[in-house]
């Protein structure tokens, strides 16, 4: 297949920067065009960006002129499918101007998850939620549409959540999340802040987890996706880890299983013939682990080449009926590997052709 031109709105940042490291060699995309903010727009992306990921920028995008971020402006991409890592501030308009000049935007960005005609995507959990986009094409016009991935937190909570909802039923959640400093981007949380130290509150992130959460485990019908009746209380912490955000979770189901029942539905999880063949896909997007100290951000976020979540320490809750730990790489699927997996299930079922 003809590799698929692709941009990268706002390119100079962390998750922009992990776009770039995941897209270097993909088999379906190429990078094209770069856009960021009015600092940078004008100047070679190898000027205007300071590295900060551990492996060194790929060849073939430093030269690349980064264009300017204007929801007027933006729509000169040399491209038709666009990633967004933008700041939740900037991504609405811009996005929006986007899809309505016929692009196809792959966003990591807040602001249209819980639109009624926007797809909110996991490919394992939801692959058919896309249908949303013929609904989103005739209420908005034009052959454009937006699709989102999900907070970082969320992705990775609902992918351990899927098949116990498939085979016990979700009654009720209580998520703590312990989330990487890499989640805040960069420069981020200030060191004397950080280190040595947890900060008990992470705007809107709590709202964000509980609210999509339900939209992604929801069913899809004519009046759009019906949100999942469970309920879910989440709380967050950011800690001093620097990627991979750790989440201890406590759930009560419909109907009670043993323990070996709740391994074994957790195990046994694959993708979906719909998406286990795209190049993002995980041989096996849960990794269940057996020891009483896993998993851990240093040893388990890389999983599946950070894109399988590992989950651990699987026992009786007292109040509810079972605790465990998931953990998750927030900025690879929780963030641009995630767009990225999107944009591979949007090829795959031809809303994005060559």
């Amino acid at each position: 297949m003809r590799r698929i031109p692709v941009g990268i709105l706002g390119a100079t940042g962390m998750v922009g920067q992990r776009f770039i490291q995941l897209l270097a060699d993909h088999p379906w995309f190429e990078v094209k065009a770069l856009a960021a903010s009015d600092r940078s727009a004008g100047k070679r992306y190898a000027d205007s960006c300071r590295w900060i990921l551990p492996r060194p920028m790929p060849e073939g995008v430093g030269h690349l002129v980064l264009q300017p971020l204007e929801a007027e402006t933006a729509t000169g991409l040399d491209c038709r499918l666009v990633f967004s890592a933008l700041p939740s501030s900037a991504a609405g308009p811009i996005e929006e101007a986007l899809a309505r000049a016929g692009y196809a935007v792959c966003s990591n960005s807040a602001p249209h998850r819980l639109d009624p005609d926007v797809p909110l995507l996991v490919p394992e959990v939801n692959f058919g939620h896309t249908a949303l986009i013929a609904e989103q094409r005739l209420r908005r016009g034009g052959e454009g549409f937006i699709v989102t991935s999900a907070n970082c937190s969320t992705t990775e909570l609902v992918l351990a959540l899927k098949p116990l909802q498939q085979a016990f039923g979700l009654r009720r959640i209580f998520v703590v999340t312990l989330q990487a400093i890499s989640g805040a981007g960069y420069p981020g949380v200030p060191a004397p802040d950080i280190l040595g130290n947890v900060i008990p509150f992470i705007e809107d992130e709590e709202d964000k987890i509980e609210r999509e959460s339900r939209k992604l485990l929801g069913t899809l019908g004519q009046g759009g996706v019906q949100e999942a009746a469970f309920i879910l209380s989440a709380q967050c912490n950011r800690v001093p880890v620097a990627d991979g955000h750790t989440e201890c979770v406590s759930v009560e189901f419909d109907r009670r299983p043993t323990r070996q029942e709740v391994l074994a539905a957790l195990r046994d999880f694959k993708s979906p013939p719909e998406t286990a063949e795209l190049p993002g896909s995980p041989a096996q997007p849960i990794q269940v682990r057996p020891e009483s100290d896993r998993p851990q951000p240093v040893r388990d976020c890389q999983a599946g080449e950070g894109m399988a979540v590992s989950v651990g320490r699987v026992r009786p809750c007292p109040l509810l009926h079972y605790k465990f730990v998931v953990l998750g790489h927030n900025t690879v699927r929780g963030a641009a590997g995630g767009a990225i997996h999107n944009a591979e299930l949007l090829v795959a079922q031809k809303w994005i052709t060559p």
